[in-house]
């Protein structure tokens, strides 16, 4: 349990009060918990001012990867002449450049601000999108595609970041999860918009397709121009915030490190440490095997929906709208297991509830006869969107609360999720067109790894309970007096004061 859901409630009457400039910071013992009145204003505040602006800037990234799905199914392949695996290829060639370079990207990420970096990938990958739908040809489509994964890259681990350095631990999950529902909401909405923009085919001699890439790139620039301006840094940046609300909030993630002794480092620099700190952190290649059971599964999910939702005898622009409700049951997963996760204050059990869900949905559809049955496919198909969209979440989480001091987060995240993301490439080549409607490989190899993040979790959740108990078997009186109060803070979650999340 974070510090401040231990301490009690001596400093609500003094907060009310609402302190002079002076004031600097509250008493380090003494700050209130998460259920207090005040504090949840605060947290209000930055909740309103943050997240609304992260779930659209997301609904844009991810819509902007995927829509390529949409634009198939409306000609594109057609158009372009692709033959054999040139579509796969295309889908593949995005994820190289979108998983390299994470890591470069978070590192930029904490010498510039989040709000300027965020702000010049947008407009990038708004530029690109837009050019993906004047393509003339396989290449023209293979090289836009692959910029996009240039562009895109940093997105992602600078805005999971970006919500670790304003929420405390057990604040978190709520958090990410109503950003990452953003992923799921465009999967929706995709369908939606895309079949609204198709019906322009033909407008300025262009396809309906390529209408999709414009106007969905349009869009992006014009919100990325506006980003430097609307998103909040940190905490100790926030405008919105009063001084002594800042001084709040920062001392509040400085003590979030699980016990009343243990302190979090927020100002530390960067070294060479920080790095091969990640690099050698055995726990770390575990979390990328358990983060596969959502990227492998998800990008293969949306980059296949619509075509296999048309394999059950739906037309075309039907299929984009058929698809809505699977997504929408993704975001009311992700925001109902979060909630639950929070609360509990416990991650493992929230990765293998959610992908145990998904597995289901995969055992289902391939025992399921390749021909009829329609609406038990359709059934089960809904069943991989809940669970593994809601098993990521609480993996994001559970990294963010683990990682420890900033740079080691920040490049600890990125890391983890450069190997996440090339379980992308594996994703965009599964589902193969020859196999369809029954996609035995797809389905299977979703299953297999599905199987193999749920291990890789409880070989966390064991690992982590292990040190925590060890590291409670030292008194703090012992601790401090081998290490000293700057040597313990730079350790970050190597501290034996610090508790690892389960």
């Amino acid at each position: 349990m974070a510090t401040t859901e231990k301490l009690g409630h001596e400093n609500v009457e003094h907060l009310e009060k609402a302190p002079d400039t002076e004031h600097t910071g509250l008493d380090e013992n003494a700050l209130p918990s998460y259920d207090d009145k005040e504090t949840k204003r605060i947290l209000r505040k930055c909740d309103v001012r943050l997240l609304p602006v992260l779930v659209l800037l997301y609904i844009l990234s991810f819509l902007d990867r995927s829509n390529i799905g949409n634009a198939n199914i409306a000609g594109l392949s057609e158009t372009l002449g692709l033959v054999e695996h040139q579509y796969n290829y295309c889908l593949m060639i995005f994820f190289f450049p979108y998983a390299l370079l994470e890591v470069p990207s978070n590192m930029i990420l904490k010498l510039l601000t989040p709000s300027l970096w965020i702000a010049i990938l947008m407009l990038c990958w708004g530029t690109v999108m837009t050019l993906q739908g004047i393509v003339q040809s396989y290449h023209g489509l293979l090289l836009t595609r692959f910029f996009l994964g240039v562009t895109e890259a940093g997105f992602f681990p600078a805005s999971s970041y970006l919500l670790t350095t304003w929420y405390c631990r057990f604040e978190l999950q709520r958090r990410m999860a109503v950003f990452y529902a953003g992923a799921a909401i465009s999967g929706a909405f995709s369908g939606l918009l895309s079949y609204g923009i198709i019906q322009m085919d033909g407008v300025g001699g262009l396809e309906g397709w390529r209408w999709i890439f414009i106007l969905e790139g349009i869009a992006t620039v014009a919100v990325g121009t506006t980003v430097k301006f609307i998103l909040p840094d940190s905490p100790r940046q926030a405008s919105f915030l009063e001084d002594w609300e800042k001084d709040f909030m920062m001392e509040r993630l400085e003590q979030d490190a699980g016990t009343a002794a243990g302190h979090v480092d927020y100002d530390d620099k960067f070294s060479i440490k920080s790095l091969t700190g990640v690099l050698s952190e055995w726990k770390l290649w575990v979390t990328i095997v358990c983060c596969w059971g959502n990227s492998i599964i998800i990008y293969a999910y949306t980059y296949t929906v619509p075509t296999i939702v048309v394999s059950l005898g739906y037309e075309n622009a039907i299929a984009q709208l058929v698809t809505v409700p699977l997504y929408v049951a993704g975001v009311i997963s992700v925001l109902l297991f979060a909630w639950l996760a929070d609360k509990h204050h416990v991650r493992w059990v929230f990765v293998v509830g959610p992908y145990s869900i998904a597995m289901v949905g995969c055992i289902a559809l391939l025992a399921i006869p390749a021909e009829g049955y329609a609406g038990v496919k359709y059934f089960f198909l809904f069943f991989i969107p809940v669970g593994a969209y809601a098993g990521i979440v609480s993996i994001l989480s559970w990294m963010g609360n683990n990682l420890a001091p900033s740079w080691k987060r920040a490049i600890g995240m990125a890391f983890v999720l450069t190997g996440t993301n090339l379980g992308g490439l594996v994703g965009s080549n599964i589902f193969i067109s020859s196999q369809a409607p029954a996609y035995p490989l797809g389905y299977g190899l979703c299953l297999g790894v599905l199987c193999a993040a749920i291990c890789a979790a409880g070989i966390l959740a064991v690992a982590y309970r292990r040190i925590n108990r060890k590291r409670e078997a030292m008194s703090v009186e012992e601790i401090r007096a081998q290490h000293s109060d700057a040597e313990l803070t730079q350790m970050g979650d190597k501290s034996p004061l610090f508790r690892y999340v389960l």
